[in-house]
């Protein structure tokens, strides 16, 4: 097996805004190649600073360990993570990228698409959400025309919420979710969170802060509307913690190691009859696509890094109007466009 590798930096259409005033005009990102034979397989992970990994931290560790990954006999991608996850144990963004492109590979020496792997069909997908990111209210206005969808994701976590998601319905009538990414106190979330409702609002994303089990307990029974999880639910092992404090989960590749133990999150969900979301952290078409091949798995998805990003070297994904198409392609269901 060999390696290649290339750092990315894919500027965004819009400045990207969160809570907290978190704000990025690109995505810096990891590539990496695996090479087994004639078969080549691609890996992403975005660098994301407050999880504090950068595309330097994640050459480092590779190139520490390029020798003994390259020697690794990749016949199972399953023992391919959990040689990696031991191998790595500081950088789950690392594997990650390692793990998609070992599914890539493998797919393509097996001559089927991943969820087909899987022993999933694709049908009863789930369309994608279009995020507006924080900003003033008119440039959120403009940035809703410009982009007509069938559904939308809206940053909050601001004093202004409610006045924003009231503006916004004079744009659209369509259903929107609200990620306040761990932006509200408890007293906050339990009074915005019933005249959201009476907007329109879907579903509401990571209210309060990450480690507030005991406020999400409460806002759980209160809530009349689906909490989701996604700060609180970065790993395989916080799965299990966020039942009854959260109506379903929201799976990160990048954050949770890979697409091998997000398939156990999705496992662990149902059983615990959670819903699941699987989300973006603003990957380009290799992670959007490891991202699609789990479609057939999900209740909800928001992986429109494609769309908000205006660069791609990769075909064989297509998002129209959330509608995701992907390729009957071996792997990931993507080529590098010539």
């Amino acid at each position: 097996m060999k390696i290649f590798y290339k750092e990315i930096d894919t500027p965004f259409q819009y400045p990207f805004t969160i809570s907290g005033g978190r704000t990025k005009s690109s995505q810096p990102a990891l590539v990496v190649g695996l090479q087994v034979g004639n078969y080549l397989g691609w890996g992403e992970a975005p660098a994301i600073a407050y999880y504090n990994i950068t595309v330097a931290d994640m050459i480092r560790d590779l190139e520490a360990k390029r020798e003994v990954i390259e020697r690794f006999a990749l016949i199972d991608p399953e023992r391919f993570w959990h040689f990696l996850h031991h191998l790595l144990p500081e950088n789950p963004f690392l594997v990650c990228a390692l793990d998609i492109a070992g599914w890539d590979v493998f797919g393509k020496m097996e001559q089927q698409p991943i969820y087909k792997m899987w022993n999933t069909v694709w049908e009863n997908t789930p369309i994608t959400d279009y995020t507006i990111g924080l900003d003033d209210l008119p440039n959120m206005a403009k940035k809703m025309e410009a982009h007509p969808w069938p559904i939308y994701k809206v940053k909050l976590g601001v004093p202004n919420d409610i006045e924003i998601i009231k503006a916004l319905r004079e744009q659209t009538d369509k259903p929107i979710r609200v990620d306040a990414n761990a932006g509200w106190t408890l007293d906050e979330a339990l009074k915005k969170i019933p005249e959201l409702g009476a907007l329109g609002v879907e579903l509401i994303e990571q209210p309060l802060a990450k480690d507030d089990w005991d406020g999400m307990k409460i806002l759980f029974k209160e809530s009349e509307l689906p909490l989701i999880a996604d700060e609180s639910c970065v790993s395989e092992k916080d799965a299990i913690k966020c039942y009854q404090h959260f109506h379903g989960i929201n799976i990160k590749l990048t954050k949770c190691s890979g697409m091998t133990p997000a398939r156990r999150m999705i496992t662990e969900a149902r059983s615990l009859d959670m819903k699941v979301m699987m989300g973006s952290m603003n990957e380009t078409n290799i992670g959007s696509a490891a991202i699609a091949n789990f479609l057939p798995q999900l209740d909800y998805v928001d992986m429109d890094g494609p769309l908000l990003l205006t660069e791609d070297d990769m075909d064989g994904l297509s998002i129209e109007q959330g509608k995701v198409t992907l390729s009957s392609r071996p792997g990931l269901g993507i080529w590098k466009r010539k």
